[in-house]
């Protein structure tokens, strides 16, 4: 996305500047009324832009000291290829089910899901299923300044204010800025209600990939203007002003909630051992070896199938166990795509098979594993 350097207001130069704002420290604000009055000054100053806000408990920095916030899927200081591929596989496999689901119990808007990416990211993201290439926004500011003082045992929050593009329909794309800009309350539907409550927006780069030049560029801290720290008590609200609870912020009797928590069973290794997501991570570590090891006998090699194929041409002794692993090849294609079609005892069947595979591929060839 591309960086821009906001104007600041008299109060804000004395403490940062536009292009330190997010390696600085959060200004102090002491009231939800002043920090009302600092965005007012703020929205007028940057009349270029629409103001979206985040709250959170923590300033979290990167390895240069400059606050972050890296979608869900890119986060990790040391992000492996093979470790992204992992994550996009595991949102494809997510969405697959999360059609599913919307299908099988006539959800209002299925017909729409199915066909719109954006639309089951945004779910999935929204409902913290799995790690999407979008952030969380919002544009009510009450609404950040609650969710960063939700759960929080610190003495203050931060509240964050980004400059996005002017948004048009209910999912924006500009190209100018390679920016995505999702409204929640108009592509959920009415009974998902989380998004309603908290009035969310997500926001991404408009070429998402799992293959990037520079990991900066999908930082949305490229697009900060100001950030604030709060306190986190009840006398930052003052008599006029309440924050949402907690019950509003995560409402009750929400279905589609239901439906993202049955999903985060078979997704999540982290939550449980995942059958599905178990497969997965092992089918990405094998691939980018078979990938490595093909290219040493022809260059131009870029898809498991051909990679296979070279290497039951250049190594004999491996070609069993290659062939069977293209077998698996076809099988791991139907999980990703067709994931709700598979059974369990199946999953843990081919993983195991594919345990097997890798162990003997390694006693066959060490040079593979180099």
């Amino acid at each position: 996305m591309r960086q821009i350097f906001g104007q600041l207001t008299t109060e804000l130069k004395t403490h940062t500047t536009p292009k330190t704002v997010g390696k600085d420290p959060g200004y102090r604000i002491d009231s939800f009324r002043e920090l009302v009055e600092q965005v007012a000054k703020l929205s007028y100053l940057n009349k270029d832009y629409l103001l979206f806000y985040r709250g959170q408990k923590n300033d979290y920095l990167n390895k240069a000291g400059v606050s972050t916030f890296y979608p869900t899927i890119y986060r990790g200081e040391y992000l492996t290829q093979q470790e992204l591929n992992y994550r996009f596989d595991l949102l494809k496999s997510a969405c697959k089910l999360l059609v599913q689901e919307f299908k099988n119990q006539k959800i209002e808007g299925y017909h729409e899901l199915q066909r719109k990416k954006y639309i089951q990211w945004s779910v999935l993201q929204h409902y913290e299923v799995t790690g999407t290439p979008l952030s969380d926004v919002t544009q009510s500011l009450r609404v950040a300044c609650s969710f960063a003082q939700l759960y929080n045992e610190n003495e203050t929050a931060f509240i964050y204010v980004f400059g996005l593009p002017y948004y048009s329909n209910r999912i924006s794309i500009n190209s100018e800025h390679d920016l995505v800009n999702i409204r929640l309350l108009s592509i959920t539907p009415p009974s998902a209600l989380r998004p309603y409550f908290q009035e969310g927006y997500l926001v991404g780069t408009e070429d998402i990939t799992n293959e990037y030049i520079n990991k900066g560029e999908l930082d949305l801290n490229q697009r900060l203007i100001a950030k604030f720290e709060i306190p986190n008590s009840d006398e930052f609200w003052n008599a006029e002003f309440d924050r949402i609870p907690e019950n509003a912020l995560y409402p009750d009797n929400d279905i589609i909630k239901d439906i993202c928590d049955n999903l985060k069973v078979d997704l999540q290794p982290e939550v449980e051992d995942s059958d599905l997501g178990l497969f997965l991570k092992l089918w990405t570590e094998i691939e980018t070896i078979i990938l490595e090891r093909a290219k040493k006998y022809q260059r131009n090699v870029f898809n498991m199938r051909k990679a296979l194929f070279i290497l039951m041409e250049n190594e004999e002794q491996t070609y069993n166990y290659l062939k069977e692993l293209d077998h698996l090849r076809n099988f791991r294609n139907k999980l990703v795509h067709n994931p709700a079609s598979i059974r369990k005892d199946d999953i843990r069947k081919m993983t195991g098979n594919l345990e097997y595979l890798m162990n003997e591929l390694k006693k066959a060839h060490n040079t593979l594993y180099k």
